[in-house]
């Protein structure tokens, strides 16, 4: 079979590889879409130390069940899959609590596990015992699946952040993330929307998703004296900066309101760190917290949030690419000319 191959940062190479062999308490999945992620590309450029050169990434996944082991319960042969990247290792005390993306061990798939970049990939023990690996509907297609995974954390984020029917938002980065959470704005019915990008043209894509928002073009207008003066000094409910910048984390904190919460969704990678104005966070009674990954349960709403027309999968799938042009797949990503690009192996 054919997978791509990791083999030094700045090298992936598609090459033919062994098929795998299904242990008895595992299962081989046939992968049809696996979406590029901005983890897998800081991966490609800069390593992780969950990640051991020769490696297979790749972790927004789906495709179908073509073999099982004789002690698998939990899929079938012919099942079409969505699969999650964060797995619980199922025992230590988060995973045991339902958190786990705490998880002492934080496994991910396309990370310790070999993820998607691949034509046949293994779903071992632990990904089948306690990860997301979620059955679709067959009026999803593969590409729309593999969109589950982001989605995800997006709901994750949300949750985390207290986000409830009537509250205010404003989302600091109009990536594939940010629309997405544009787009749950209306399904947790949100009051008001404002929306904060540097790129114009990433902000005009993002309009669709939201036309009723007050979109905000942070390369020249302070989105912070923007939503404090429209909100007559009030600030929003809640805040998530889902553009990793300092710059994003400062103006979230100036702009919540009392009470509020600031989800620091985009983390921060090579870059100074934060200094902020603790004071902010005193008077206002603010809550300033972070989320990463999703919950196999978050991924199972993401797939019903998806099949129901909550969230429209398709239009964040701007290019799609064959597993032979993976590298292609890549400067794609990194050129932001859409949204997302999906690897069809």
């Amino acid at each position: 079979m054919k997978a791509a191959v990791l083999e030094a940062l700045n090298r992936i190479v598609v090459k033919e590889t062994p098929e795998p062999v299904c242990g008895d308490n595992e299962a081989l999945l046939r992968v049809r879409a696996c979406a590029v992620c901005g983890s897998d590309i800081r991966i490609y450029h800069f390593g992780n130390d969950r990640v051991k050169f020769p490696a297979v990434m790749g972790h927004e996944i789906a495709g179908e069940i073509i073999q099982v082991g004789k002690n698998v319960n939990q899929v079938k042969v012919g099942d079409r899959v969505a699969l999650g990247a964060d797995v619980p290792c199922g025992k230590c005390r988060w995973c045991r609590n339902g958190m786990g993306t705490n998880c002492r061990i934080n496994y991910a798939i396309g990370y310790q596990f070999a993820g998607g970049f691949q034509e046949i990939m293994v779903l071992n023990e632990t990904i089948l015992g306690y990860g997301p690996v979620t059955r679709i509907p067959d009026s999803m297609s593969y590409d729309q699946a593999a969109i589950a995974e982001p989605l995800a954390c997006a709901v994750n984020g949300l949750e985390l952040a207290n986000f409830s029917l009537g509250k205010s938002l404003c989302v600091i980065g109009l990536g594939p993330i940010g629309c997405m959470m544009l787009e749950l704005s209306k399904v947790y019915g949100t009051r008001k929307v404002w929306a904060a990008q540097r790129s114009r043209k990433r902000l005009e894509m993002a309009k669709p998703f939201l036309p009723g928002a007050r979109f905000i073009a942070s390369g020249t207008e302070d989105p912070v004296e923007v939503v404090m003066r429209e909100t007559d000094g009030d600030g929003v409910d809640c805040v998530v900066t889902t553009a990793g910048t300092v710059q994003s984390h400062v103006d979230a904190i100036g702009m919540v309101g009392h009470r509020g919460y600031v989800n620091l969704f985009g983390g921060l990678k090579n870059q100074p760190p934060l200094t902020i104005d603790s004071n902010l966070i005193h008077y206002k009674e603010c809550y300033v917290m972070g989320s990463h990954g999703s919950l196999p349960r978050h991924h199972r709403l993401a797939v019903d949030l998806i099949a129901g027309g909550f969230v429209n999968a398709q239009a964040y799938i701007s290019k799609t690419f064959p597993l032979d042009q993976v590298q292609e797949a890549f400067n794609y990503h990194e050129s932001r000319e859409g949204l997302k690009v999906i690897v069809n192996p």
